[in-house]
């Protein structure tokens, strides 16, 4: 079983120092605040209440639900590296229920779900993964004998705050496309509760974890959109960070996997991809942590729209995305239409001799008119004479 913030070395647990706790070095743990705080978007000098939240609060008690999905979240999760998951779990989150990770079984996580929920209610952060089916009563999600439905209001009502996580849980993702055979949707469709909302499919866990600190050190969760997604990772358009975007501009697109455009490392609009429309900062925070370009377009895959309702699961990906900026224009030729050549170096020196040429021939003429002025001049004074 998940240690419970009661479980994990007690007392001297909370003397030793978090950088130790970490197994980082003090500077690591510094630019480690410092990053949370540029991703968040807070003001300068806002580290340092990061890291003295970090340092001085309770870590909070999380119950984490599963629903209908592939777990693709936790997975996700699993491969953080700043910090890894057990550092995360066991030092900056108590992660009090997680049927995943859990190693005990039936009665024994159940019960300490409702230990976690008793002990600390109206302060634990409840976490859902997965969408909620409604039809038929819910019946085709059971935990523990009881309802998808009933497990979220449940542990919803003492929650200090609800994130949903991932797609499904945020608008109802895969499970929710046509003809949607068991009423999948989002976790704020059940319960009256306002729920932050962070999709992907699935999404980046420090996203996750942001969203967390903000929870320490403030109190509240992020400001959010019209959709409740956190502000600081969902306020731009995906089109507008993509490594690729010089070539939308230039006109420049892979026409068909594997041609010589999508060698080249051009802009994939043509090949569907959804990032103009799709609002998420996958291609500045990236996934894995294995270095550049590791998100879908880095990899040469066109953005599916995976963070959008109505974009994701639910348009084709060969379907051309609707820009929310700016469209490239229809003559932009294809890589295989003739687009002229421009000068070669003979041809501007011929270019050159002939501009030369003429520049001569006109300095020629120029004082050729001059002398004959000057001796029309010179004429008309001597009669007047």
């Amino acid at each position: 079983m998940v240690p419970s913030s009661n479980d994990h070395a007690g007392v001297a647990t909370t003397a030793r120092p978090i950088e130790k706790r970490l197994e980082m070095s003090r500077r690591s743990f510094m630019q480690f605040c410092a990053t949370l705080a540029t991703t968040l978007g807070l003001p300068k000098g806002a580290e340092a209440a990061v890291q003295q939240a970090m340092e001085a609060a309770k870590r909070p008690s999380v119950i984490w639900l599963h629903f209908q999905e592939c777990t693709g979240c936790t997975e996700s999760m699993l491969r953080a590296e700043h910090p890894t998951l057990e550092k995360l779990i066991l030092d900056v989150i108590s992660l009090d229920y997680h049927e995943t990770l859990f190693a005990a079984a039936g009665h024994q996580v159940e019960a300490a779900r409702n230990a976690a929920m008793a002990a600390n209610k109206g302060k634990y952060l409840l976490v859902v993964e997965g969408a909620i089916p409604t039809r038929d009563g819910g019946v085709y999600c059971k935990v523990g004998n009881k309802t998808a439905i009933e497990l979220t209001r449940e542990c919803a009502e003492h929650a200090a705050a609800v994130i949903a996580i991932g797609s499904c849980a945020s608008w109802g993702g895969m499970p929710s496309t046509d003809p949607n055979p068991t009423g999948a949707v989002g976790v704020n469709k059940i319960i009256d509760k306002p729920v932050v909302t962070i999709p992907g499919c699935p999404p980046n866990p420090y996203n996750f974890l942001a969203t967390v600190v903000h929870f320490l050190t403030f109190g509240s969760l992020p400001p959010v959109d019209h959709l409740n997604r956190p502000l600081f990772a969902y306020s731009r358009l995906v089109h507008e960070n993509c490594e690729r975007r010089a070539h939308f501009d230039a006109g420049r697109f892979a026409l068909q996997f594997g041609d010589d455009g999508h060698r080249k490392g051009y802009c994939l609009y043509k090949l569907g991809c959804k990032g103009p429309e799709t609002y998420a900062n996958c291609p500045t925070v990236l996934f894995g942590d294995a270095g550049a370009g590791t998100w879908p377009v880095g990899c040469g895959h066109p953005c599916i729209g995976c963070t959008e309702e109505g974009v994701g699961f639910t348009k084709p990906i060969h379907m051309l995305a609707k820009v929310k900026n700016v469209e490239p224009p229809a003559m932009y030729p294809g890589l295989h239409e003739s687009q002229g050549q421009g000068a070669t170096l003979g041809s501007a020196a011929v270019l050159a001799g002939v501009a030369g040429a003429a520049a001569g021939a006109g300095a020629v003429l120029a004082r050729n008119l001059g002398k004959q002025h000057a001796e029309a001049e010179a004429n008309t004074d001597k009669s007047e004479v």
